[in-house]
């Protein structure tokens, strides 16, 4: 193993490649599969997900607390990631994989079933890789070069996960494509992991209980703002690719291998404009930067409003690529500064908590994205596939563009509630010594 690649930005940007692979597949397209292919009623898919959300606030501390009480000679976050990735590939799996001819009540168990474990198992993953990224790099340079780098191996996994899906599902059926995508993701991590190397001195301390750690956590208001604000913007980048198929049946009214060219345009625009945004990055304070990133995310849905074709459609996706860009690098600065002034404070690095937390935060953005189907769908007649109602074309249009605008107009707001004052040591961007004191 040549030493370069250990904690290379590069290496380790694979595991997201790795994870977002299936998990674009499976946000983007569960629903379309569940309510448009297989005609399970939203109100169900909604219902299943609000029961998974009580059960992912329970499950996403936890694994975010016993994470960082871990201690072995592999590390704190690597175990827990070798042992959840062949389970992780067994359920991504089964999600796409239900016996056939089901009720509606056994189409309902299966899913809420397989929600339940694939998304538990996912927990463990994004919660212990998450936490690895402010520990293996320190300093908003660092951070926001290994972000673009990472976001740039994401933006592939993006457009792999919903550019070439309906290609491979359309030719080999959804199983079959979530087979594949299982084995790419279990090469990619296990590549990855073999190339991480955790500090040794960031597991010294002993670790705060979990009722203190909670307590901790939940005094730290600027965390929560945050969290709460990426949450409602998280909740556009979801909805948005997760609609994409309705939009491009219903308003642009092209055919199923045209949605490729659909989102290749959203997601091969993001690869150099990651870049670009890092560049921005070098010359703005992190936390100007990030809020810059959610007023231009919010401007660049409004265009999906006007498409009526696939050439529209691939210009507006154009626009959101650049507003996806900025809100797939930016953040990462401003939560590796929370968490370094919390590790100046307690005087341990707890970054499974912050991380799980976060998770748990920005996750719930999941419900929000189907209580947002769910009631425009109400609105205008949209129940599944089966029946669509009187005005599909309005509703997609709605969920598209007007929702995520108003979504992220509340993230902004929410962005500005509090002064983000730190006062840090920012490795990487000063010499030896130096401090920094941040009030914006």
């Amino acid at each position: 193993m040549q030493r370069k690649w250990v904690n290379s930005p590069y290496t380790f940007a694979l595991g997201m490649f790795a994870m977002m692979v299936p998990s674009q597949a499976f946000s983007t397209f569960y629903s379309f599969f569940y309510v448009e292919k297989l005609g399970l009623g939203i109100g169900l898919a909604t219902l299943a997900r609000t029961i998974f959300l009580i059960w992912d606030a329970v499950n996403n501390p936890l694994f975010g607390h016993w994470s960082d009480r871990t201690n072995t000679r592999l590390g704190r976050r690597r175990p827990w990631i070798f042992g959840a990735m062949p389970l992780f590939m067994l359920t991504f799996v089964m999600v796409f994989s239900p016996p056939g001819g089901l009720s509606q009540n056994g189409l309902f168990a299966w899913f809420l079933t397989a929600l339940i474990l694939f998304e538990a198992v996912s927990t463990v993953l994004w919660v212990n890789y998450g936490a690895l990224f402010p520990e293996l790099y320190q300093g908003d340079r660092l951070r926001a070069k290994a972000s673009a780098i990472q976001q740039s191996y994401q933006v592939v996994a993006l457009l792999i996960g919903s550019a070439l899906t309906p290609i491979i599902f359309k030719a080999l059926n959804f199983s079959n494509m979530s087979i594949i995508y299982a084995f790419v993701f279990g090469i990619s991590m296990l590549v990855c992991m073999l190339m991480v190397r955790e500090h040794k001195e960031h597991s010294v301390g002993e670790p705060l209980k979990l009722g203190a750690a909670f307590r901790e956590t939940l005094k730290n208001k600027k965390f929560w703002l945050f969290n709460i604000s990426n949450s409602f913007a998280q909740t556009v980048n979801g909805l948005v690719s997760s609609i994409i198929p309705f939009y491009a049946k219903y308003v642009l009214k092209i055919g199923e291998a045209q949605v490729t060219i659909l989102m290749a345009a959203v997601f091969v625009s993001v690869i150099p404009l990651v870049f670009v945004w890092y560049w921005i990055c070098r010359r703005m304070d992190g936390v100007k930067v990030w809020r810059l990133s959610l007023a231009v995310y919010a401007v660049s849905v409004l265009p999906l409003w006007f498409g009526f074709n696939l050439i529209s459609g691939v210009a507006a996706g154009i626009a959101v690529g650049f507003g996806l860009a900025g809100f797939l690098v930016t953040p990462a600065m401003v939560s590796g500064r929370i968490i370094d002034e919390d590790a100046e404070k307690t005087g341990l690095r707890r970054e499974g908590i912050y991380t799980a937390v976060a998770g748990f935060i920005t996750r719930s953005s999941g419900l929000i994205s189907a209580l947002a189907f769910l009631i425009v769908g109400l609105i205008f007649g949209y129940e599944s596939g089966d029946k669509p109602g009187p005005n599909p074309e309005m509703t997609f249009r709605v969920l598209i563009s007007i929702v995520p605008f108003c979504l992220l107009l509340v993230s902004i707001v929410i962005s500005l509630l509090t002064r983000f004052e730190f006062t840090t040591h920012r490795r990487g961007d000063l010499t030896h010594g130096e401090e920094t004191h941040h009030q914006l």
